[in-house]
């Protein structure tokens, strides 16, 4: 059988448990599924019949002998816990040293070129709380003009402005100055627009965030396979996290909704190659939150909306259902989780297989290369197209 089509779907930090090397970050017993499964907003029958709970080391849910698809526990090499890091190593990257963080804000010399090529003042610059900096420095930026700088754990150039102060596109052309000064030895992840509205004790950010990440250092997988006719196609922030590289149409969106939406509406559509989508909110709207029953709500509602996709695949599809980290949203920090993620591959002709746990989250795009008939391997991982095919 020809695979035409193959589309992969991230779950924006869904992970299934602490990695070996946690500890090094310090994420040791984290497990983003495990906590969200004791929540009775928690109900995944869905991704249940498809072998979830038989994946290696997911022993807090049941098992099924009758699995829908293959599946496997895929555990990162790159030295990162963050939404880059992992996206670009599924797509062949292995990030060997971490991008640089900022545990106590950023450098004089950074923030006095932002300043100098804005025009504006900067408040904060500390690891912060997305919602909570808003709180703390939304009056004074009201009452100044001056722009909120915040990081976190990750790798992270965040600016946050009210809509009616710094008009979105403004902030957005922000967000460039300050990519093109966060180079080299500062070269962070992302830098990454935060809107908000509202008064004082009622602010709000909108869904108006924009990413600006680095342009990926090598070849990817997307590339590979745009260079060989077919197409690529991005949902959600895929375009933002990999700046557009090897990516021939992007479709943006701005919550789980939206993506879930237009993966129906792209699987309706006559294209031949991958489609790429993340969902956000997992991570954006209840990981960093620490928001428990809301993180267990969101995968229950993408598991009562899978059925309809898969129902609506064509017998030259594969779907593959993955993850970039953990945000375990009742461990003691705000921050993304150091863990291994599943891997459930779905197609009419896959083999109903556990794979055990595999090196590497270039599995991902390798598999997929190969899957639509492309030469690319990369990432010191392998192809599961022979086992699973």
């Amino acid at each position: 059988m020809d695979i035409k089509r193959v589309f992969i779907i991230v779950l924006d930090s869904v992970g299934i448990g602490y990695a070996p090397d946690a500890a090094d970050f310090g994420d040791y017993g984290a497990n983003t599924m495990k906590r969200i499964s004791a929540s009775n907003k928690f109900n995944i029958p869905t991704l249940l019949s498809l072998g979830l709970g038989n994946i290696d080391g997911v022993d807090y849910l049941p098992t099924t002998d009758t699995p829908g698809a293959a599946v496997a526990r895929l555990r990162e090499l790159s030295r990162g816990k963050d939404t880059t890091t992992g996206h670009w190593e599924m797509m062949g990257i292995v990030s060997e040293k971490p991008m640089p963080t900022y545990p106590e804000g950023f450098p004089a010399e950074v923030l006095d070129e932002f300043s100098r090529r804005t025009g504006r003042g900067v408040l904060c610059n500390l690891p912060y709380s997305g919602t909570d900096v808003i709180r703390d420095y939304g009056k004074a930026h009201c009452d100044t003009g001056d722009l909120i700088v915040y990081t976190s754990a990750d790798s992270v150039f965040q600016i946050a402005a009210h809509e009616d102060h710094v008009p979105v596109e403004q902030l957005y052309e922000y967000c460039r100055i300050a990519r093109e000064i966060l180079q080299g030895e500062h070269a962070v992840g992302r830098v990454i627009a935060r809107p908000f509205i509202g008064s004082e004790g009622a602010y709000k950010r909108t869904e108006n965030r924009h990413d600006y990440s680095l342009t990926p250092p090598a070849k990817t997988a997307m590339d590979a396979i745009g260079e060989s006719g077919l197409d690529v196609i991005s949902i959600g922030k895929i375009y933002d996290i990999f700046s557009g590289a090897g990516i021939k149409e992007s479709l943006p969106t701005h919550n789980n909704k939206e993506g879930m939406q237009t993966l129906l509406e792209v699987q309706k559509t006559d294209f031949n190659g991958l489609c790429f989508a993340n969902l956000v909110d997992f991570d954006m709207l209840y990981g960093h939150r620490q928001d428990i029953d809301g993180y267990a709500a969101a995968l229950t509602a993408f598991d009562a909306w899978l059925p309809e996709f898969i129902k609506g695949m064509a017998e030259g599809d594969v779907l593959m259902i993955t993850a970039d980290h953990g945000c375990d949203p009742g461990d003691v920090s705000t921050d993304h989780t150091r863990e291994q993620v599943p891997l459930i591959i779905i197609g009419e002709n896959i083999k109903k297989v556990n794979l055990g746990t595999r090196l590497g989250f270039a599995t991902i795009g390798n598999t997929a290369a190969e899957l639509l008939g492309v030469d690319f391997s990369a990432g010191d991982a392998p192809s599961l197209k022979g086992e699973v095919v």
